[in-house]
């Protein structure tokens, strides 16, 4: 697909496949960063350059977690979040970025990502809200804990 390169990661004595997540960011360089992390943690990473490559990503193929660069050419972050709303895609996201786009989040309090990570941000902050919004969004309604993928 246009714009949108896999990453897998070999993953061995895993019961579970991994977990698919499309990473959007007009950087390169953070494109590839945040890519070898998550791979290097054993999720299934697709990417994209922009959020008009995401969202093409987005209505061929099936993923647990977006992560998404707020300033992008094309669609940026919010948009991108619009249209995801729109299409009534339950779809956790990040968003990173430099500058929060507070105005929007509060014109559209839907729009609020699961998480948050300003630039600059540690590769421990990114897999840390990766696990926990991964986490959470396998927990039942109602549920205190999930033994499935969320154990230590």
């Amino acid at each position: 697909m246009p714009g949108c390169e896999p990453a897998v990661a070999e993953l061995q004595d895993q019961p579970h496949s991994p977990r698919r997540i499309l990473v959007v960011d007009d950087d390169i360089t953070s494109r590839r960063l945040e890519t070898a992390v998550l791979v290097r943690s054993g999720y299934q990473v697709d990417v994209a350059e922009d959020g008009a490559a995401a969202w093409t990503a987005l209505n061929t193929e099936h993923y647990d977690l977006l992560i998404t660069d707020q300033n992008m050419p094309k669609v940026t972050g919010v948009e991108l979040l619009k249209k995801l709303h729109g299409t009534r895609v339950a779809l956790p996201v990040i968003m990173i970025t430099g500058v929060l786009p507070q105005d929007e989040f509060a014109r559209f309090p839907w729009l609020q990502p699961a998480a948050t990570l300003l630039k600059p941000y540690s590769s421990e902050k990114l897999l840390g809200a990766v696990k926990q919004i991964l986490c959470d969004s396998e927990k039942p309604a109602g549920s205190f804990q999930n033994q499935s993928r969320c154990a230590p």
